[in-house]
């Protein structure tokens, strides 16, 4: 006959059948139609047959009609499985409790955190928090939106512009931006604007002080490019320079760069671990089993719960098993001498200033040797010189 579904969510048994009118036992069972199958006979007068758990009272007729006698072999299936559980009871009670606790501490909110403040106190925001039900040791489920908490605060807080909430866990962040409020410029000291480096004057615009330089002159590093000393030395003042200067600087790279380059890549496939960590131990609770992979990563992140600013010995640890395979990339000299030629220019606009303007290149020397392309490359840039000196008076002034 064919088998039910689900016969181990809902249970069966293995029932060994004798008598003289087995057969006629067995047919009764298809008459009233109760679901039998896996019937073997193991003699002349006996057999064994398997049927669902609730079916085993309505057995008790067939089995006076037929003189036949039953007795079961096995019980299989999940409702056994949960008895023989149940009768642990000490063991039951204690998972039970351990997963209760653990989903109502997870279910709290254990830190607060404000970030981004710097005129508005932090208790001020936290005082502000409280007020819309935002505290440690809320329950999760009690808050509001994100997004409607946001607002709320924000108008409980007349200096901030804006407030962000955000949730990780059982970690609430709030970030504040400051409603900007018009700074006055700190008082300087007199000084001269010089050159940071060897150049040609290209520009200047001097906003305050007397230049000292015109376009297209000759500098060295140190020069004074624009005084911050008016008049003459009988009549000066001494002022902050201001003002903008732009020269040609020139700038030799030695570049290296390789034609063969071997990378690590993530195919997509992965495992995940998880953990709940008691101090400095943790236990596994899924991801059992062996790893497939032959190369992998492993990324691991750790969850703690905090009670103020203080972590618990208590949290949450999740690792993440990530195939890699490496991948060769070949590359031809051109193609590696523009690599390196774009290299040198972005570490150029990183250190002098992204409005440096390359006005020219030439390459001085290349060549091939041991897989990788060796260059010498003069750059001219036109780019900011010009930084700020103090003014030292003379002991005498």
């Amino acid at each position: 006959m064919k088998i039910p579904t689900m016969i181990h969510l809902r249970g069966y048994l293995t029932l060994t059948v004798r008598g003289e009118h087995v057969e006629a036992f067995i047919n009764s069972l298809a008459k009233a139609g109760i679901p039998v199958w896996d019937v073997t006979p193991t003699g002349a007068h006996s057999a064994e047959l398997k049927l669902l758990l609730k079916d085993f009272r309505r057995l008790r007729p067939l089995l006076k009609r037929t003189g036949c006698r039953t007795r079961i072999k096995e019980r299989n299936g999940y409702p056994f499985r949960a008895r023989r559980l149940l009768k642990r009871k000490a063991f039951v009670i204690g998972v039970v409790m351990f997963f209760a606790i653990l989903l109502a501490l997870s279910s709290m909110v254990w830190n607060v955190e404000v970030e981004g403040n710097a005129t508005i106190a932090s208790e001020d925001v936290l005082d502000a928090a409280k007020q819309e039900g935002l505290y440690p040791f809320q329950w999760i489920f009690k808050l509001q939106s994100m997004d409607k908490l946001s607002g709320n605060i924000t108008a409980r807080l007349p200096g901030a512009s804006w407030v962000g909430v955000e949730r990780n866990g059982t970690r609430i962040r709030i970030q504040i931006v400051e409603a900007s409020m018009p700074e006055k410029p700190p008082l300087q000291n007199p000084r001269h604007l010089i050159s940071t480096r060897d150049a040609v004057i290209t520009y200047i615009y001097a906003e305050k002080g007397v230049p000292k330089v015109a376009i297209n002159s000759r500098v060295k590093k140190g020069d004074i490019l624009i005084s911050g000393v008016l008049g003459d030395e009988e009549n000066s003042e001494r002022i902050v320079a201001k003002g903008e200067v732009k020269g040609l600087v020139w700038h030799e790279y030695d570049i290296e760069i390789p034609l063969v380059t071997t990378h690590k890549v993530y195919t997509g496939e992965g495992k995940k671990r998880s953990y709940v960590v008691f101090g400095d131990r943790a236990v596994q609770l899924w991801g059992y089993g062996k790893i497939p992979f032959s190369q992998q990563e492993t990324l691991t992140f750790y969850d703690p719960l905090t009670w103020r600013s203080r972590s618990l010995p208590l949290g949450w640890m999740t690792e993440k098993i990530m195939e890699v395979t490496e991948v060769q990339r070949s590359i031809t000299e051109e193609e590696a001498k523009k690599e390196g030629i774009e290299g040198a220019r972005r570490d150029i606009l990183a250190k002098y200033g992204a409005n440096s303007k390359f006005i020219s290149q030439k390459i001085l020397h290349d060549k091939r040797e041991n897989g990788k392309v060796y260059m010498k490359v003069l750059f001219e840039v036109e780019e900011t010189i010009a930084k700020e000196l103090p003014i030292v008076y003379d002991q005498g002034e």
